[in-house]
C-alpha cells in the first residue's frame, strides 16, 4: 500500500496501541514509519536510510533480507503452515530444531520446551522450577530471587521476575514469591569500591537474601548474563563465579536468561559460555530466528529434566509452542550462522573492532564511561566526567541524544542517560565506523545543546 508518511501516521494514531509508549505524546508527534530493511539498515517512509544500531530489539543478528531465512519460511508454509505439539504429537521442524539446540548449547542440555517469546520462556521457567521442587516433595521451595533493574519480559510473571520499578508500579507487581537484590552496576552504584570488590559484594547479597528467607524456601535465582534493557550492565569478573558458588552451596537452581545474550551476541554461542555460568535453565528467543518470526525455547538441564519427566503431566503449553514455520526459520538461521562462522567472526574480528572504536567515544567531555562485551556496548552521558555527575533529570540528556541519533540516521537506544547499541552480528568494519561516527556527531550535538 503506497501511502505518504502523514497518512500512515494518521492511521496508526487512529487504531494502534504501541508497547511501552505514552500514547498522547505519540499522537502529538506521529510514529516513525519503517517500510523496509536491507542488511544493517532500515528505510523509513521518507526514503531515509537509518543504521540499525539495535538490530531491531537485540534480535536481527543476521541482518535484514536474508533470502535463506525467507525461503525456509516459504517452504514450510507450503508444506505444513501450522500444527500443535499437544496430544502426544510432534512435527519434523520441532524435532530437528530440538536436536540442533542440544548441539549448540552447553553440555548437559538435551531437552527443550518451545514457547513463542522470551516472556513466555520466563513464565514457563517459573512454573517449571516450582514443579521441579514439588516433584521432589518440596513444594515449599517457591521463592525465586531476581535483581533490581533486570528485565525478564512484560507478562505478569515476566515483569514480576524483572526488577523494573516502573513496571512494578502498574498492576500491583511483583506477584508473591518473587524477591529482588541489587544489580552489579559498578558505574552507577559502586563508588569507592574496585570492580572486583563490588562484584563480590553484590553477589553476596544473594546469600544474604537466601539466609533471610530460609534456603529451604528458595527455588532459584534468575539473571541475564549481562543486563540488557537495564542499560547493558556488564558485571565485574568477580560477580558470576560468586553467584555460581552460592547457588551450588545452597542447592538452588540457576536460570540464565539468554534472550538477548544468546546466539553469538557476546562472542560465544551463549552468554553463559562467556561468563562461565553453569545454569539449570536457559531461556532463548530473539536471535534464535534473527527476529524474522517469533519463537522462544527453554533449555532444561538433564538433571532437572529427569525429575520433571518422572513427575507426571506438566500442565503447561501454548498454541504456538514450536510453531513449524518458526522452527524452520530457526533451523535455517542456526545453520547459516554455522556456515558463515558467525560466532567465530564475532569473537575474533568484528567484536574487538567494535569495542576499540566504541571506546574512542570516552574522550568526549559528555561521556563518563564506555563499556561493552562482544557485540553490545553502552556509554554514560554525564555533565561532569571527572565527578561522574549526571545532568538534572529535567535536561532529558538521554532522550535528547536519541533524537539527534535518529535525525542523523542512527538507531541507538536510551535507558535513562545511558546510550546502548547492539548491532547485527553481520555488520562490517566500514559500517562500524559509520555507526561510531554517527554516535560521535549525535553526542557532540547533545553537548552543544546541554553544556551551555
Amino acid at each position: 500500500m503506497d501511502l505518504d508518511t502523514r497518512e500512515w501516521q494518521r492511521r496508526d494514531a487512529s487504531h494502534h496501541l504501541h508497547p511501552f509508549t505514552d500514547h498522547q505524546q505519540l499522537r502529538d508527534k506521529g510514529a516513525r514509519i519503517i517500510t523496509r530493511g536491507e542488511g544493517v539498515y532500515l528505510i523509513d517512509s521518507e526514503g531515509r536510510r537509518i543504521l540499525d544500531g539495535m538490530a531491531g530489539l537485540w534480535c536481527v543478528n543476521m541482518g535484514y533480507g536474508r533470502e535463506e531465512l525467507i525461503a525456509a519460511a516459504e517452504r514450510q508454509m507450503r508444506e505444513l503452515p501450522y500444527y500443535n505439539l499437544f496430544f502426544q504429537t510432534a512435527h519434523p521442524p520441532a524435532i530437528e530444531l530440538a536436536g540442533l539446540l542440544a548441539e549448540v548449547t552447553p553440555p548437559g542440555f538435551n531437552q527443550v520446551f518451545f514457547t513463542g517469546s522470551g516472556s513466555e520462556c520466563n513464565d514457563t521457567v517459573l512454573r517449571m522450577v516450582r514443579h521441579y521442587w514439588a516433584c521432589q516433595g518440596k513444594p515449599e521451595r517457591q521463592v525465586i530471587i531476581s535483581r533490581r533493574n533486570a528485565y525478564h519480559g512484560s507478562t505478569v510473571a515476566g515483569a514480576s521476575l524483572g526488577g523494573m520499578r516502573g513496571m512494578h508500579e502498574q498492576g500491583s507487581l511483583p506477584i508473591p514469591g518473587i524477591v529482588h537484590i541489587d544489580q552489579p552496576y559498578h558505574f552507577g552504584e559502586g563508588q569507592g569500591m574496585s570492580p572486583h570488590e563490588f562484584g563480590v559484594v553484590r553477589a553476596r547479597q544473594l546469600e544474604q537474601k537466601l539466609l533471610e528467607l530460609g534456603p529451604d524456601k528458595v527455588a532459584a535465582f534468575i539473571g541475564e548474563p549481562f543486563q540488557g534493557a537495564g542499560g547493558v550492565i556488564i558485571p565485574p569478573e568477580s560477580y558470576w563465579p560468586e553467584v555460581q558458588r552460592i547457588c551450588d552451596h545452597y542447592g538452588i537452581l540457576l536460570i540464565a536468561d539468554e534472550v538477548i545474550c544468546g546466539f553469538g551476541r557476546t562472542g560465544s554461542w551463549f552468554g553463559c559460555d562467556t561468563f562461565g555460568i553453569r545454569p539449570d535453565f536457559m531461556c532463548l528467543a530473539k536471535g534464535i530466528t534473527s527476529g524474522y518470526v517469533p519463537l522462544g525455547a527453554v533449555m532444561v538441564s538433564d538433571r532437572v529434566a529427569g525429575v520433571i519427566e518422572r513427575g507426571g503431566e506438566f500442565a503447561h503449553g501454548f498454541t504456538y509452542s514450536g510453531h513449524p514455520v518458526s522452527c524452520a526459520v530457526a533451523i535455517a538461521n542456526i545453520r547459516l550462522m554455522q556456515k558463515e562462522s558467525i560466532v567465530k567472526r564475532v569473537h575474533d574480528r568484528i567484536a574487538p573492532y567494535l569495542q576499540r572504536r566504541w571506546a574512542e567515544l570516552s574522550a568526549l567531555p559528555i561521556v563518563g564511561e564506555t563499556r561493552g562485551k562482544g557485540m553490545v556496548a553502552a556509554l554514560e552521558i554525564v555533565q561532569d566526567k571527572h565527578s561522574k555527575t549526571r545532568f538534572p533529570a529535567t535536561a532529558h540528556a538521554g532522550l535528547t541524544c536519541r533524537e539527534f541519533c535518529f535525525d542523523n540516521g542512527l538507531v541507538m537506544r536510551v535507558v535513562g542517560d545511558t546510550m546502548i547499541i547492539s548491532p547485527p552480528l553481520v555488520i562490517t568494519e566500514t559500517e562500524v565506523d559509520n555507526l561510531v561516527d554517527l554516535a560521535r556527531r549525535s553526542l557532540e550535538l547533545t553537548a552543544e545543546r546541554l553544556l551551555v
